[in-house]
């Protein structure tokens, strides 16, 4: 299964998330197929850059996203 998901990135107390997709049973931050966003909640407002192509085609094969990626996606306008 397939899933798209956060890869956490940056120093401690400081995170930075790139937004990848990844094979369900490897580890948060290990393998991964592709990456095709960044997320990072520090900003204010929160910084979100995702590809709407990649995402959107990543879905339509039918890619699962985390709970807080849909909420990302969303807030994107990339699904309704």
């Amino acid at each position: 299964m397939v899933k798209i998901r956060l890869k956490r990135m940056g120093a401690k107390k400081t995170p930075f998330y790139r937004v990848v997709v990844a094979d369900a049973r490897s580890p948060r931050d290990g393998k991964f197929i592709e990456e095709i966003g960044t997320y990072n909640p520090l900003t204010d407002p929160a910084e979100i850059k995702i590809d709407e192509e990649k995402a959107s085609k990543w879905l339509e094969n039918g890619a699962q996203p985390s709970d807080t990626v849909k909420a990302l996606l969303k807030k994107s306008g990339i699904i309704k």
